[in-house]
């Protein structure tokens, strides 16, 4: 294999060293069979060129080397997971299908490949996922738990090898996505070391002079540091001595992205920021002494340095849902300083720097970690078809970096919510019912409202009432992902009762006055009621708050006035002048004049009404909550604030050809002398331009100036150029600028 073209020499020698390594690893997991089946593929991948390099020019075979060592080696997966990674671009690219791989290999690695194909299917044309794909890239994960864990392992390996890339742009997307999806997930799955890894490295892609300013100022007081440590941790490890524990004790400088969060958080710089470091106690305890150890070697460090009792953390009693354990507390050192330590186990230290998942599911063994029940509420919040994903997608995230809270029920059950959960997520959390029953409850036996947060240690009994039902505004109570998608869903089947509920009263109305109903007459009635949406309308006959009589009486005042044709002559003033209706806004034609993102074409889009761009701007395409796409200029007065709240909607857009007739509707504001010979002047000009029309058009006059909005259709910037410039000619004009 060592012989074969593919390889660069470098390649070679790296492909020679990993695969030994590798071996080494898997140990007896993987048996000499399946090497020599797997080998047998990849050699016939290679020979066939079916195997592609990746945008950053990796070799394949070499980078799913890496990745499984970095699995098997900081994760902990073995066996299955490293033939499926090994051989799933062989079945991507055709070399041996899904079938052949259940027959030669297994069932199981057949399931993890199936995983990776889809993962990868969404990765094809981008190095990241693009915002509308991500629902799709969560339901791979929540599927099959080992196909995060490897997801999670090839992108700290590519993170680890684009460090001196040309491919700027990529190593951008690769970075910001590793940092907004892989680093919470491996926190997620406490995994750590990981987590803090990719952290690290997406602040060094993104942000090279934070990074390399936090890392200089590291390396300036680390001589000064390292004396401190050794001061702080001499007496301890004496005593823990004494007391006749088998423990290693270390001081461990924090992440350089978790020291630029402090610094962002606290508002302070590098130089106020007090524990750039933690101590950790590792003991070697047997299982039935880990607690007791622990809390001996806590006492030790807490007679010797005085505690700060609000920052204990006590994950030996209840550990974290990922399956942390460990206790922490921040005790003053010498110096006045205040220090973290850190007290756990070998094997709890072990799970805190692999993670949990590592020894789970895939071993048979059913995890009581709470994972299993965090991926069902992804699942279902995402195969809720009336979810928003982006929606989704944010609480994911956030779901993905909460602390936890544990509540108990009047019968002792304990259960655990993300910290900031309210009354309302508590209920939902229980049962779907209950929640939606809910009027509040009594938390340590007093009465509180639905909004109320929640506490560790608070004894929570929700009270109900049939008469309760799901309200909008409980949307904003609670910060559950699985609260929200069943109040939502409630709310959806309360909207469709309640609309049926209001037609057939409306129906039963006409029958009795013996109206023909008109469903024309209707929508113009409703329009001149108010309602931009039709739901609304009804929603308010339902409720009540619209009397269905004087509904009536409204709808036969609008018959009258769409029948009655008589002509009426009056005059109409400049104000009140509308040539043409106004259209909704306009929708992508079918001429590719719009390459939106990686030079797709094609791709249906609407313009923006907030700044409506037209051939010829420098625009932008931002991905909608309805997952549509809308065009925006990039001068759009909403432009910086929707790319400091969603960033990660935006995708890439440019006009192309040339414009193709189309036309597109824009608004002019016009400001001069209060002079209507001027106003004449302006629509002749616009009606002897070719390819542009006069939609619409407003005056205002005031202390002897006008102001007039004209609405046109033009066909692209090039024209509407030379259209401002002409009508700045005209006598009496002050003023010509485009909304």
């Amino acid at each position: 294999m060592d012989n074969i073209a593919f390889f660069t020499e470098t390649e070679k020698k790296e492909f020679s060293a990993l695969y030994k390594q590798l071996n080494q690893l898997a140990g007896d997991s993987v048996t000499e069979k399946h090497i020599e089946n797997l080998k047998e593929y990849l050699i016939s991948g290679i020979n066939e060129k079916k195997l592609m390099r990746n945008n950053f020019g990796m070799n394949p075979v070499v980078r799913d080397l890496q990745t499984a060592i970095v699995v098997a080696e900081e994760i902990g997966m073995k066996g299955a997971a490293l033939v499926g990674i090994l051989l799933h671009e062989s079945v991507k690219n055709g070399v041996l299908t899904i079938d052949q791989v259940k027959k030669e290999f297994g069932d199981d690695v057949a399931n993890i490949i199936n995983g990776l194909l889809k993962t990868n299917e969404l990765y094809t044309k981008s190095p990241a996922i693009e915002s509308e794909n991500f629902r799709n890239l969560l339901l791979s994960f929540a599927e099959d738990m080992r196909v995060i864990l490897i997801m999670i392992g090839d992108r700290v390996n590519l993170m680890r090898r684009i460090k001196n890339s040309e491919n700027e742009e990529d190593k951008l997307k690769v970075a910001n996505e590793a940092a907004y999806l892989y680093a919470p997930l491996a926190h997620k799955l406490g995994l750590y070391k990981l987590k803090s890894e990719l952290e690290d490295l997406s602040l060094k892609y993104l942000r090279p002079e934070t990074y390399y300013f936090i890392k200089d100022k590291l390396n300036e007081t680390k001589a000064s540091r390292d004396k401190y440590i050794a001061s702080f941790i001499d007496p301890i490890q004496k005593k823990v001595s004494a007391a006749g524990l088998k423990f290693d004790i270390k001081g461990r400088t924090k992440s350089i992205h978790s020291i630029w969060n402090k610094i962002q958080k606290q508002k302070t710089p590098f130089e106020g920021i007090y524990d750039l470091f933690a101590i950790r106690i590792i003991i070697d305890s047997d299982s039935d002494k880990e607690k007791q150890e622990c809390w001996q070697a806590y006492s030790i460090v807490t007679d010797m340095y005085q505690p700060n009792p609000k920052r204990l953390r006590d994950w030996l009693s209840i550990p974290k849902s990922n399956g942390y354990e460990s206790l922490h507390i921040t005790v003053m050192g010498p110096e006045g300083k205040w220090v973290e330590v850190q007290i756990r186990t070998r094997r709890m230290d072990d799970i805190a720097e692999r993670g949990l998942a590592a020894h789970w599911r895939y071993k048979g063994v059913k995890g009581e970690s709470g994972l299993d029940e965090w991926l069902t509420s992804v699942r279902e919040a995402l195969e809720n078809s009336d979810s928003d994903s982006l929606q989704v997608m944010d609480q994911f995230k956030m779901d993905l970096y909460e602390d936890e809270v544990f509540v108990f029920t009047p019968k002792g059950d304990l259960f655990k919510l993300c910290k900031g959960a309210t009354v309302l997520d508590f209920a939902f959390h229980i049962h779907s019912k209950l929640g939606s029953k809910c009027i509040g409850a009594k938390v340590n036996g007093k009465n509180v409202q639905l909004k109320q947060k929640l506490h560790s240690g608070d004894q929570v009994e929700i009270m109900t009432s049939n008469a309760q039902t799901p309200k909008r505004d409980w949307l904003k109570i609670v910060t559950t992902s699985k609260a929200r998608t069943k109040i939502r869903q409630a709310l959806k089947e309360m909207a469709a009762s309640q609309l049926d509920f209001a037609k057939e009263t409306i129906e039963r109305k006409f029958k009795n006055r013996k109206l023909d109903y008109d469903e024309g007459v209707m929508m113009r009635m409703i329009k001149r009621m108010g309602y931009k949406v039709v739901t609304d309308f009804y929603q308010a006959i339902a409720e009540g708050t619209l009397d269905v009589n004087n509904v009536l009486d409204k709808y036969v005042e609008q018959q009258k006035r769409d029948s009655d044709t008589h002509e009426e002559i009056t005059y109409r003033s400049a104000e009140g002048y509308n040539l043409q209706p106004q259209t909704d806004e306009t929708i992508g034609t079918k001429e590719d004049v719009l390459v939106i993102d990686q030079e797709l074409k094609g791709i249906e889009f609407k313009l923006a009404k907030c700044c409506n761009p037209i051939y010829g701007d420098d625009v932008f395409g931002f991905v909608t909550v309805s997952g549509g796409i809308k065009i925006h200029r990039n001068d759009c007065p909403n432009a910086d604030q929707m790319r400091d709240r969603f960033g990660y909607r935006f995708v890439k857009a440019r006009w192309a050809g040339k414009s193709q007739g189309t036309q597109y509707p824009i608004t002019l504001r016009v400001v001069g002398h209060d002079d209507i010979g001027i106003v004449t002047n302006i629509t002749s000009i616009i009606s002897k331009e070719n390819d542009i029309s006069l939609r619409s058009i407003g005056i205002d006059s005031n202390d002897g100036l006008f102001s007039g909005t004209l609405t046109i259709m033009v066909g692209d910037t090039g024209k509407l150029e030379t259209l401002i410039k002409k009508l700045r000619t005209v006598k009496g004009v002050k003023q010509v600028s485009r909304s």
